[in-house]
């Protein structure tokens, strides 16, 4: 066995460790730990050749690096002590103690020094070592039982543990002990939410959809960041919102909290059946063409395309202002179906007084080429199509480049409102 010298002088590694557990919040730094440990070096003349420092926990056994290198190097003879703060700082389990004393068993580890005690292999002396350490490995055990007990009394309050979702904010009173905490309603943000739920309960939108208007309406995070569409739908699952919560997730303990609902639970249902028949179309998979060349002709926000299922199962198209504006949502226009506003539109374009030149030109040239081809396979007898009737078929069976074609020569700003459709020139 390749043991260290007895009558060789004793190197040392010091080592700090300052852990992140809520139970050493009250220990020393890093820094203050080197400071005193240099002056006990410098007092008693110790030879320190290493020193190691880490800021993980004691509690898991080899999952510091710095202390499995130490040991790696006590190993192979580098030196043979350690000077520490205190035996805590070196192990919370029994792992990670057990090396430390099976070197000191081999002769390898002669010392461990604390500031205020001294370990040699000696029985006595090892044997406190692991009682000390042993200590700390029981309050552990100890502090996470009664922290595991805290959370469980403080759900049967009807306090969630943790952050609060968006809709609601903490209120700490700083004048009691620790700062007792309520749960109160975020002004700002519980009107989107429950508008949220709205959306997928009244007007049986999706999910993907819910968050465009999100998006459109200016909803923000906590932080100033905008809605993700993960983080939409994880409102949607959110429990909290209806008042009741489960702790830890995926446990099926189920509290009743004491925060106000934003919403019923039957709500919540309802929205999650629905959300589920959208689940077969891909997110963005629906484009509705005229969301970027309308706007509200009473606030001025831009316009949005929903696709809706009546009761029969039939599937129709209307537009309707996204109401993000500074009037502040108070927009009094209601929805128009596709086929309205497409009339509304061939009603408009046919009024050749109404625009500029170029528009009718480009008709004119394209119902007079569609009566040519149509005169060459039909014959003389052929029925002539009028402008009107060419402008109806491009809107209504054309493709988004025809219809963008013809609405591109239209000069300002095409604009709906109280079904009726017209060009803002300024």
């Amino acid at each position: 066995m390749n043991q260290t010298d007895k009558s060789a002088p004793i190197r040392y590694c010091l080592y700090a460790r300052k852990s992140s557990e809520a139970e050493d919040r009250q220990a020393m730094s890093i820094e203050a730990q080197l400071k005193e440990m240099h002056e006990i070096a410098k007092r008693e003349n110790l030879n320190i050749v290493q020193v190691r420092q880490e800021s993980k926990s004691a509690k898991a056994v080899g999952v510091r690096e710095q202390f499995n290198q130490m040991l790696l190097e006590v190993q192979n003879g580098d030196y043979n002590g350690i000077l520490t703060w205190a035996p805590d700082r070196l192990s919370r389990n029994a792992g990670d103690l057990g090396k430390l004393v099976d070197m000191m068993d081999e002769g390898r580890l002669s010392h461990i020094r604390t500031h205020g005690q001294t370990f040699t292999n000696n029985p006595n002396e090892k044997f406190l070592l692991m009682i000390l350490c042993s200590q700390a490995k029981l309050e552990n055990d100890n502090r996470s039982k009664n922290i595991r007990r805290g959370l469980k009394a403080k759900c049967e309050r009807g306090m969630r543990p943790g952050q609060v979702p968006l809709g609601y904010v903490i209120l700490r009173d700083a004048s009691k002990f620790r700062g007792e905490s309520k749960v109160v309603i975020d002004t700002e943000r519980a009107q989107f939410i429950r508008k949220m739920f709205e959306y997928v309960v009244h007007d049986n939108l999706s999910g993907r959809k819910v968050h465009e208007y999100l998006q459109q309406e200016g909803f923000t995070t906590r932080s100033g960041k905008k809605l993700t569409p993960s983080m939409t739908f994880r409102i949607f699952k959110e429990t909290f919102y209806y008042g009741e919560f489960e702790y830890p997730s995926g446990s099926g303990n189920w509290y009743k909290g004491i925060h106000e609902p934003l919403i019923t639970k039957e709500m919540f249902h309802i929205a999650q059946r629905k959300l589920k028949t959208h689940q077969k179309s891909k997110w963005g998979s629906k484009m509705f063409f005229y969301n970027r060349i309308f706007k509200c002709g009473e606030c001025g926000s831009g316009v949005c395309g929903e696709e809706r299922t009546n009761r029969h199962g039939k599937q129709y198209i209307y537009y309707r202002c996204n109401k993000y504006s500074h009037n502040q949502g108070n927009c009094s226009q209601k929805y128009i179906r596709k086929e309205k506003l497409e009339d509304a539109v061939v009603q408009m374009i046919a009024e050749k007084s109404m625009f500029h030149e170029k528009i009718h030109r480009k008709i004119e040239r394209d119902v007079e080429r569609f009566n040519k081809i149509q005169q060459s396979l039909t014959g003389e007898t052929s029925k002539q199509i009028t402008s009107e009737e060419y402008i109806r078929y491009v809107f209504q069976n054309g493709t988004s480049r025809e219809k963008s074609t013809l609405l591109e020569c239209i000069q300002g700003q095409l604009k709906f409102a109280n079904q009726r459709v017209w060009v803002d020139a300024a």
